[in-house]
């Protein structure tokens, strides 16, 4: 077993135009002053890093590194990049805002910028020495998430078969630089449970650039075993967010949340220690399978502030990190491996 690395702080949600959240030196000396070890930052947001500079210069990312307070960069996050490599027209208007301007009304344009974008944070993520990305898939089939009106046979295959295609480029460019693509399983995304990820690394040849970024948040909202599910993709989960949520059973609303805003949904995220989340154990089953990354904080909460969820939310990761043992905590009762001893005791 193997000890995960932490805290760490995502530092999209606090970004800002004031200081200390307004550049990169600034929000790490303040996230170093509440006991973060670690920042994941966010590859689209130009207050932190400069993609193409990051992607085509090793001195840069020196640079940047030394821009971090001392700080580990644990990962870059490409999660707005990945959404508009697959978007269903329906959402046309409401994606537009991710990508540049020039791109805008363009879904074919924008799509091969998004393309162009990932690509460009492979190569950052090599120069920095990072092995993992996370990152949205991107959704076709999600207006036809319920079936009804019932679906065309064959929908379904060929909404992942297109995904798969539209991905291709950056599978192939992940896999030349040693650099994992960590999908985060999150509704909107056409890869949102076990299930669709499956359909997806199946239409994408099972490829070994493909992973998870394990965030149980997203599993409390559609009531899925968020435990199981660590054991159940031990060998995918190469990224950990540490989010918080919870589930409040209503007469009124269920898990699609009635259009309501988050404070009235049943199922709504939650700062670290105020959900439902059993951290205790996520924490031990991901020790257990051997997780070696970081435990980053990703907040989101619609009751509590974020400076408080971020003051709350170090210590909180310090309290769940386990020093795995050094030696078996019955080794004092041990016996040396004997051969002849074993048969004696067994009576052969």
């Amino acid at each position: 077993m193997t000890q995960i690395k932490g805290p760490a702080i995502f530092l999209a949600q606090f970004l800002g135009d004031k200081p200390p959240f307004d550049t990169l030196e600034n929000i790490t000396a303040w996230a170093k002053s509440l006991g973060y070890t670690g920042v994941q930052i966010p590859s689209w947001d130009k207050r932190c890093i400069d993609l193409e500079k990051a992607a085509s210069s090793k001195g840069y990312c020196e640079d940047l590194k030394g821009r971090c307070n001392g700080l580990e960069i644990t990962e870059l996050a490409a999660h707005l990049q990945g959404q508009l490599v697959a978007v269903h027209p329906a959402y046309d208007l409401m994606f537009d805002p991710f990508a540049v301007p020039a791109v805008h009304g363009k879904p074919a344009a924008r799509q091969e910028w998004a393309v162009k974008q990932m690509k460009l944070a492979i190569r950052a993520s090599a120069n920095l020495e990072l092995s993992v990305l996370p990152a949205f898939s991107g959704a076709l089939l999600w207006p036809f998430l319920y079936p009804w009106p019932q679906r065309p046979g064959g929908l379904v295959e060929e909404g992942f078969k297109e995904l798969a295609r539209c991905w291709r480029p950056v599978i192939s460019e992940a896999d030349k630089y040693g650099v994992a693509l960590a999908f985060e399983l999150h509704p909107g995304e056409d890869l949102h449970d076990g299930v669709t990820f499956e359909r997806f690394l199946k239409a994408c040849g099972n490829s070994r650039a493909i992973a998870i970024n394990y965030d149980p948040s997203h599993f409390v909202l559609q009531c899925m075993d968020y435990i199981g599910f660590i054991s159940a993709y031990a060998g995918f989960i190469k990224a950990f967010h540490v989010k918080d949520a919870e589930f409040r059973p209503s007469p009124k609303s269920g898990i699609y949340g009635g259009y309501q805003d988050w404070k009235q949904r049943p199922g709504r995220f939650r700062s670290l220690g105020d959900g439902t989340v059993d951290f205790k154990q996520v924490f031990t089953k991901l020790t257990e399978i051997g997780y070696k990354s970081w435990a980053v904080l990703e907040w989101e909460c619609c009751v509590k502030d974020a400076t408080q969820g971020a003051a709350e939310g170090a210590d909180f990761i310090k309290s769940m990190l386990i020093t795995v043992p050094a030696k078996a905590f019955d080794d004092f009762a041990g016996v040396k491996s004997d051969v002849k001893l074993n048969k004696k005791i067994l009576g052969i």
